[in-house]
């Protein structure tokens, strides 16, 4: 399965590869040559930090390789586990896609907020080779989260990931409402959402009433 070290491991084959050091890489792509030292690989507060698609893409133009020789840097893909069945397995290259208006349909995701059952599009996500199963796309619809994010926008979205104050996130109800916001506070009772529209209000619900959330770690613009 892939994971923060294999992606960071893959990289350093890379480097290894053309005969250089993981500094010596990122100057050759033109980026700061401390960007994949070992210390950047967490941050200041110990979280994961990944190397972003816009690094890989350039790594691979200033190295020649293309997205299979990367990819094949990492070790087989496993067989998907941890996941309800009828979820999407993993994909290269490709993730489920839906629009916001069809997301508060039922039947289109588990009880843990993994993409599931039928009627699912696919987008390609080509620059990424590092995401995670469950991982999919929902387009925004109208203009109810300008300025932010505009009609059209993809919101690449991460079910099961942790989520902290200010990260923003999809939240579903258990009514079927679907929404993007952003996480001001959460207790095991209830979660307080901002708005992404100043023209809309910030919302309260108690837990029981939320069927799941899942943290938005991109958006195609």
């Amino acid at each position: 399965m892939l994971s923060h070290e294999t992606i960071w491991n893959a990289i350093d084959r890379l480097a290894e590869r053309h005969r250089m050091t993981a500094s010596g890489l990122a100057r050759r792509a033109g980026l700061d040559p401390t960007s994949f030292n070992k210390s950047k690989r967490l941050g200041p507060d110990g979280r994961l930090r990944w190397p972003s698609t816009e690094s890989i893409a350039k790594v691979l133009e200033a190295t020649g390789a293309s997205l299979d020789q990367f990819l094949s840097y990492l070790p087989p893909e496993m067989e998907r586990t941890g996941l309800p069945e009828g979820a999407f397995p993993p994909q290269r290259g490709a993730i489920p896609l839906l629009g916001f208006a069809q997301a508060g349909a039922g039947g289109f995701f588990d009880d843990g907020g993994f993409p599931a059952g039928q009627g699912w599009d696919v987008v390609d996500f080509p620059t990424d080779p590092t995401h995670k199963a469950g991982v999919y796309a929902l387009e925004v619809q109208g203009d109810s989260m300008l300025p932010l994010y505009r009609d059209g926008d993809r919101l690449i979205v991460e079910p099961g990931a942790q989520i902290r104050r200010g990260d923003r996130i999809v939240l579903k109800t258990r009514e079927g409402e679907v929404m993007a916001k952003v996480l001001l506070r959460q207790s095991a009772r209830s979660i307080e959402i901002m708005s992404l529209n100043p023209d809309h209000p910030n919302r309260t619900f108690d837990m029981a009433e939320v069927e799941w959330i899942a943290r938005i770690i991109w958006a195609s613009q």
